[in-house]
């Protein structure tokens, strides 16, 4: 079983995406060639999407090691970061039955018509194995860690179908929804955010996207305007030379750039597959909706999202340095702080003020849950073989800082009782939130 996850690992969502949206295509009734072009394009959108990622990790992580090093963050828990992180969860016995058994669990809730998301981002299941291996960790019992597994699984399929059109409107991609395990559970904190924002005179009924601060502010609210400034201030806290500074302002200033024209490749892609999809549940299920689950990358074209994830970078090393009780010193992951606040930029609609504030707010919860797991972390680090890097340190990652995990492993820790309550809850869920929405979008459905 775990060569086969190796294996399925090993393509990359490059290949692996492709595949399955091809496979996809075929099913809704596209023809071989076209199918096959909107797939390959959906590669070649992720693998411009890998090029520009990798500007980051090549650019401003080593900016970011300067940084903790300059102001002298001496914590004690070491950031390992997203990647490590997946192979640390996909190395466990739940790691390694996770994939056939949530692919699955998702048809089945397809076909069942309790989820309109079809979850094809399989990489990221890593996010609900490592829910799972925590947990099976903590009770020493394989089926609690996998039901902590699907617990997972099930609420971001939930608030994928939720956020759906909210996700739609705001990067201008029809037919998707967001169902990645950390993206998903920023949402709750970002909702409540929101309604909080609403009632701050401030704040309340300003739309302060990336539009309206170029309008009012001119060429400062350009994204080139925005990624000189952003590339300075990281360059002066850094304390780099005048090339290394200079190179760190392009390489900003072309994430800012390129994010949105490769977010628009995917786009081109995605397309055929998402028209084809509604002909076909018009025609067999009288119209009923179909949304293709993603990575939260799919959002980082926002001009919002780059912006405040960039701010965010700085931010987050401040709040580790004062945050009291704190122990994780930001390293591997921070440079990749647009993912982790993805989702504020769909619950604000774009605003660029709500979103870094609750961002800011959100990156509190992050170092938080990533300190308390720190010492079970580091024993599924060290029992997959991955501690011997970092010399036996405590080890951790902003990456395991989510609340759903958080959640559900508080729950699983009282075993049974714990598992009643979470069923419960899902069942609630599923009930008093999600047939009310039904209810309110049938009149619309049928006018």
């Amino acid at each position: 079983m775990q060569s086969v996850v190796d294996y399925i690992l090993s393509l990359g969502a490059t290949i692996f995406v492709p595949i399955v949206l091809f496979i996809v295509g075929l099913a809704f009734r596209l023809s071989v060639l076209r199918a096959i072009k909107a797939a390959v394009t959906v590669g070649v959108g992720f693998l411009g999407l890998n090029l520009v990622v990798s500007l980051i990790g090549d650019y401003l992580s080593p900016s970011v090691q300067t940084m903790v090093e300059r102001f002298g963050l001496n914590l004690s828990v070491i950031d390992l970061g997203s990647g490590t992180s997946a192979g640390i969860a996909f190395s466990t016995t739940v790691g390694a039955l996770i994939i056939p058994v949530i692919f699955g669990l998702n048809v089945l809730l397809l076909i069942s018509k309790l989820t309109k998301t079809m979850n094809i981002d399989i990489f990221n299941y890593s996010h609900y194995a490592l829910t799972g291996s925590v947990v099976a960790l903590i009770t020493s019992n394989l089926f609690y860690g996998i039901m902590a597994a699907i617990s997972h699984a099930i609420f971001s399929l939930f608030v994928a179908d939720l956020t759906a059109k909210k996700v739609q409107r705001v990067i201008g991609i029809e037919g998707i929804s967001i169902s990645q395990g950390f993206a998903t559970s920023t949402v709750p904190f970002y909702a409540l955010m929101d309604k909080i924002f609403d009632k701050i005179p401030a704040l309340n009924n300003r739309k302060m996207d990336t539009n309206f601060i170029q309008k009012k502010f001119g060429m400062f609210g350009d994204p080139v305007i925005i990624g000189v400034i952003l590339g300075v201030i990281i360059a002066i806290l850094a304390g780099t030379s005048f090339v290394d500074g200079s190179q760190l302002v392009i390489v900003i200033t072309g994430i800012m750039i390129l994010f949105p024209r490769v977010i628009r490749i995917i786009v081109e892609g995605l397309m055929p597959i998402s028209d084809a999809a509604k002909k076909f549940f018009q025609t067999k299920f009288k119209g009923k909706e179909f949304f293709i689950g993603l990575d939260s990358a799919v959002t980082l074209g926002h001009p919002t999202t780059i912006t405040v994830g960039i701010l965010i970078i700085p931010i987050t090393l401040v709040l580790a340095a004062i945050l009291p009780g704190n122990k994780v010193l930001p390293l591997a992951d921070l440079a990749f702080a647009p993912f982790f606040i993805c989702m504020a930029t769909i619950m604000h609609k774009g605003d660029v003020i709500r979103t870094l504030i609750s961002s800011t707010f959100n990156m509190v919860l992050v170092l938080y849950i990533a300190t308390f797991f720190s010492s079970y972390y580091t024993d599924l680090a060290s029992a997959g073989g991955f501690i011997e890097s970092v010399g036996g340190t405590e080890v951790s990652a902003l990456y395991i800082g989510n609340v759903f995990n958080f959640i559900i492993t508080i729950l699983m820790r009282m075993e049974v009782l714990g598992f009643i309550i979470l069923a419960l809850f899902i069942i609630v869920l599923y009930y008093f939130v999600f047939k009310k929405i039904n209810r309110k979008e049938e009149p619309e459905e049928t006018s």
